[in-house]
Parts: C-alpha cells; sequence; structure tokens
C-alpha cells in the first residue's frame, strides 16, 4: 500500500504541473500525435494496398497454372509436332487426378467479323467447359450460360461473347444472348456474355478488344495444326501449386521429343513478389515515421531539461522537506511519459478514426484496421516517454538542495 500511494502521489503532483502549462504540455504532445497516427494510418494503407494488389493477382485464376510450347526458332515441322496437344491435357488430368480441380485446353484463331459496317479482327478462343472455373470468369447476363459437357461432346454451334465485344456488335450485354453470329463462315448462337473478375489490362489471351469463345472441338476443324496454347490448371491447394508445376513440366517433356522447351509457369512468383514489395514499402514508411517519434521524443527531452531549470527552487523545497532524489526522478520522468503516452493515445485515436470512416462512408473497399499496429504505437509512446524523459528527470533528482534553493 505505501507504494501504491507514493505512486498516486506523484502521478497526481505530475498531472498538476502538466495541467499549469497546458499549452507547453499540448504542443510537445503533438510530435508524438502526429508520429503515432502516422505509423497506424502508414500500416492500415500497406496491408489494404497490399490486399487489393494480391486479390488482383489471386483473381486473375486461382491457383492456377500455365503451359505452352516454347517454339523458339525451331523448323515448322517440328514445332508442329510438339505443340501442347488434348491429349496432354488428358494425361494431365489423369497424372495430377484429385490434385487439381480442372484442367482446360485453349486454342487461339482470329476471324473477320462485320462490325458497323466494317470487317475487323477478333479472337477467336476454342475451349472446353472447365475454361470459365480456371480462368475465374463471371457471367453478366442473368439469362447466359457457360459451356456445358454436350456442348463440346456434340461440337454444338453455340458461343460466348465478352462484355467487350457484346456492346460493341450489339450495343448492350443484355440483347446479346440469342443473337446469331458469323464464325469461320458458320453461325453461332449466343449463350451468354462473360467478363475477367480481374482486369488483365489485355495481358491474357482475351485481349483489350473483346474476344469470342467457341467450343475446342468445333475450332480445332479450322485449324491446320491441333495445338493448345496455353493448357490451364487449377490447383486444389495451394500450397502444391509450385510441385504441381514441376510435375506438369516433367509430364509434358516426357511426352514430347527430347530437346522440346515447354514454359509451364504459375502465379506463385508473381504473389511473392508482390507481398515483397508490400513488405518493403512498409517498412520504409514505417522507418520514415519512427524518424517523426525520434523527433518528438528528443523535443519531450528538451522541454523536461527547461521544465527541470525553471522548477529548480521547487526541486530545493521538495528535497529540503525530505523528498528522496527516487521520487523527484520518478515525478519528472512520470511528467515525460504522460505527455508522450497522452499524445500517443491521441494519435492512435486520430490514426484509427481515419479507416473507421473509410469504412462507413464507402463499401468497395474494406479498410482493415491494424491491432498490432495500434499496441506497437502505444508500446512506444510508452518507450519513448522513459528513454527520453530519464535524462532530464535524472538531472533533477541529482541537484543539490542548498544550491535549488538559491537559484534565481
Amino acid at each position: 500500500m505505501p507504494s501504491l500511494q507514493f505512486l498516486y502521489e506523484a502521478f497526481r503532483f505530475s498531472y498538476q504541473a502538466l495541467q499549469a502549462n497546458r499549452v507547453r504540455t499540448l504542443l510537445t504532445a503533438l510530435g508524438l500525435l502526429i508520429g503515432n497516427a502516422s505509423v497506424i494510418l502508414v500500416v492500415t494503407i500497406s496491408i489494404t494496398s497490399r490486399d487489393l494488389i494480391l486479390d488482383k493477382i489471386r483473381g486473375i485464376g486461382s491457383n492456377l497454372i500455365s503451359a505452352y510450347y516454347d517454339a523458339g526458332t525451331q523448323d515448322t515441322a517440328k514445332a508442329d509436332a510438339d505443340f501442347v496437344k488434348l491429349a496432354d491435357v488428358e494425361a494431365a488430368r489423369r497424372e495430377l487426378g484429385s490434385r487439381i480441380v480442372a484442367a482446360s485446353a485453349v486454342t487461339n484463331a482470329t476471324d473477320r467479323l462485320v462490325i458497323d459496317g466494317h470487317e475487323r479482327d477478333v479472337r477467336v478462343i476454342g475451349t472446353d467447359e472447365f475454361y470459365a472455373q480456371v480462368r475465374n470468369l463471371q457471367l453478366v447476363t442473368r439469362n447466359g450460360r457457360f459451356f456445358d459437357p454436350s456442348d463440346i461432346a456434340l461440337r454444338q454451334k453455340v458461343a460466348m461473347l465478352d462484355n467487350k465485344l457484346a456492346i460493341t456488335l450489339f450495343g448492350s450485354t443484355s440483347n446479346s444472348v440469342g443473337q446469331v453470329i458469323k464464325i469461320h463462315g458458320l453461325q453461332f448462337t449466343i449463350i451468354g456474355v462473360f467478363k475477367e473478375r480481374t482486369s488483365t489490362f489485355g495481358q491474357s489471351e482475351l485481349g483489350d478488344n473483346g474476344a469470342a469463345l467457341i467450343p475446342f472441338t468445333v475450332q480445332r476443324f479450322f485449324e491446320p495444326v491441333e495445338r493448345v496454347d496455353p493448357m490451364y490448371l487449377q490447383v486444389r491447394v495451394a500450397e502444391d501449386v509450385p510441385a504441381a508445376t514441376q510435375v506438369l513440366a516433367e509430364l509434358l517433356a516426357s511426352r514430347h521429343r527430347q530437346g522440346a522447351r515447354y514454359t509451364v509457369q504459375n502465379l506463385t512468383a508473381i504473389l511473392e513478389t508482390a507481398s515483397t514489395v508490400a513488405t518493403v514499402l512498409t517498412l520504409v514508411l514505417v522507418l520514415v515515421s519512427a524518424i517523426a517519434l525520434l523527433i518528438s521524443g528528443i523535443g519531450i527531452m528538451n522541454i523536461m531539461l527547461v521544465t527541470v531549470t525553471e522548477r529548480t527552487r521547487e526541486i530545493g523545497v521538495r528535497m529540503s522537506l525530505g523528498a528522496s532524489r527516487r521520487a523527484v526522478l520518478l515525478q519528472f520522468l512520470l511528467e515525460a511519459i504522460l505527455i508522450s503516452v497522452g499524445g500517443g493515445i491521441l494519435g492512435i485515436m486520430a490514426g484509427v478514426a481515419v479507416p473507421v470512416a473509410a469504412n462507413l462512408l464507402q463499401d468497395e473497399v474494406y479498410i482493415p484496421i491494424s491491432t498490432l499496429s495500434i499496441v506497437v504505437a502505444f508500446g512506444v509512446s510508452f518507450v519513448v516517454g522513459i528513454i527520453f524523459g530519464i535524462l532530464p528527470a535524472n538531472r533533477a533528482s541529482r541537484l543539490n538542495p542548498t544550491e535549488a534553493l538559491r537559484y534565481e
């Protein structure tokens, strides 16, 4: 109990001393307020941006692996023989079995369609019923659908348009389903309109100007050579992606002539790179915020040194009345901690208020609040008060009572 009473009295005297100079106390704590708010906002922005970037990359295709033949400078005969075939896709399905959700074959071609009275080249992609799943496509019309197994097996003359091409051809996506277009000289009925869940900015086989999907079993009759370019696999478990990628690469190499080169890649490296960049950016920004905290800590130390000088006579009176050096040190140290922690708490409140307000004002992007950053910010405030308050407090406790009483 005596120790608790001692701490209470020291805290009360420290609070009264700070109350006597409110403006100076507030200005001193302002540095901690800005520093802590910066730390929380920096971590919040970093987490939000990292999650957005990673979600965009994942949106291209969940646990996606792609494979295609890298022709290089090979002559046409060898290249034709080495292209990935439908048989390779079936072999991958058998080899990987339950480790994959689906495997899809894709072939790329172009055809000339009449658009606005003018002929224009349009991408025509032959694929199967698994393509929409592995490429994470989304229907944009309620009355539409994706390919089903019967469309592929029965070589149905059906097609799907992406939303860009549908709007270009028919003015809107809703008017497209049921329309008939001519591809490769045949009439195809449009059964659905789709879009990519995450924009790839023209870097996928769908391109930037629109594309039409038709069954692979129909498309192959318009190609001189069977060529799957690329093959897509969706792996069931994210951790299995690197191993499945290696299995697919070895499978393709074993099924074709020695020396044929195949590019088998996944998004793991891109995800890791994006995560690393986000982490480095966070560390840099936190370092900048730490500099602000360091400067504010130096400000607290300077103000407390001035306070010790101003209150030298008061310190002498207290020591002459029996106050121990430990009591004097504790009081001034508590004053520094109160300034630091008070400013830190205000900074935490300001830092948290921004993402909370942003979440209330919009629903498109959820901005998380990092509990760890709040704990770290509070802890740093406490530590700053101790580190930069110990020198002034120690100076106050070492004053000679007699000389302190004589101080003018």
